[in-house]
């Protein structure tokens, strides 16, 4: 058996000798000590001799054996080392090479801006609701008191999936979905995407973004509508502004006005960028049709209310002083990161 023993230390050196990786040698560890191993089973033959000899053999199996694991592991750190080194090579780094410049988000000036807006307004207690960008035509057009030939109804004006359903042009559909589902009193503003059939240039786009907002109670009047709307302007644009509101048609307003404020560039004198008029048209206004009240199961006799809608890109222009809207939404980071 002594024989035995050595012929497989022998066989067990020489292959050892051979194996280049930690996955070959886990496979020869199995194959001399696994549980049907070689070694393990000339092992288990030892209880089958003379029990005189049973010491001595045990004596030189042990020994056989310990050489071997001591071997299995110098091998094992001698080959883990050398994939240590064969990952330090592939993976190592010039220092000398300049780094990768990470670039920092931040905000697009339309968010900016319109977060501004927000806070402005929930700060005075309105509520900030959303609605669907595909929207009914009852809800876009007919809650609002919109006549069947009204322009802003034309193929040449919307953009219509079917007759029924279109992209909306304005976000006073929220208005109405917020007047359908809650009852009075109700102070919110809507923003949000609208879409309209406008040729882009420097200052039309068929996407672009408004700020609604709708106040509905008990004996509100233009009284309180001039002073929201002097409170919300002067946070935007500064205490010094003065504001002018001029008669205007609204389908889905009664009175219905245009809101100018004096050109914060010149301060009212004239300049070329409010083309010498000293004032700049800002937005829309005016106190709610009573059809649109009846039309959303509000009782116009006992309750009115005041809308107005404002576009978001044209307040970032003034703000920033960009000429052209299409700079939104071309994604330049040139342009973008100076807003950082």
């Amino acid at each position: 058996m002594q024989n035995e023993l050595k012929l497989i230390k022998n066989v067990a050196e020489n292959e050892l000798e051979n194996i280049s990786t930690l996955f070959e040698l886990e496979n020869f560890r199995i194959k001399f000590f696994g549980k049907n191993g070689k070694l393990t089973l000339i092992l288990k033959k030892i209880s089958s001799y003379e029990e005189s000899e049973r010491p001595q053999l045990g004596k030189v199996a042990n020994l056989i054996k310990a050489d071997i694991r001591k071997k299995i592991e110098e091998h094992k750190i001698e080959l883990e080392k050398k994939e240590i080194d064969k990952k330090m090579l592939s993976e190592k780094i010039d220092i000398t090479i300049p780094g990768k410049r990470k670039l920092i988000a931040s905000k697009h000036p339309l968010t900016i801006i319109l977060d501004e807006i927000k806070n402005i307004f929930l700060n005075m207690n309105f509520s900030v609701e959303e609605g669907p960008e595909i929207e009914y035509t009852e809800y876009n057009f007919d809650f609002l008191n919109t006549p069947k030939n009204h322009p802003s109804r034309d193929l040449t004006d919307t953009f219509y999936i079917d007759k029924n359903i279109l992209l909306r042009t304005q976000t006073s559909p929220v208005q109405v979905r917020t007047m359908l589902s809650q009852k009075p009193p109700i102070k919110m503003i809507s923003p949000g995407r609208v879409f309209r059939r406008d040729e882009v240039d420097a200052s039309h786009s068929p996407v672009f973004h408004q700020v609604e907002g709708l106040v509905i109670d008990k004996g509100i009047t233009m009284a309180n509508l001039k002073y929201t709307m002097e409170i919300i302007l002067k946070k935007i644009y500064g205490e010094n502004i003065k504001i002018r509101f001029r008669p205007h048609y609204f389908p889905f307003t009664e009175p219905s006005a245009e809101v100018d404020i004096t050109c914060f560039k010149c301060g009212g004198i004239g300049c070329r960028f409010c083309k010498d008029e000293g004032w700049i048209e800002i937005l829309g206004a005016g106190m709610v049709h009573p059809n649109v009240l009846k039309n959303c199961k509000i009782d116009y006799n006992v309750y009115s209310g005041f809308a107005f809608g404002l576009g978001l890109e044209r307040i970032v222009m003034f703000r920033y002083g960009i000429d052209d809207i299409r700079l939104f939404y071309e994604n330049d980071i040139k342009f973008l990161e100076q807003f950082k």
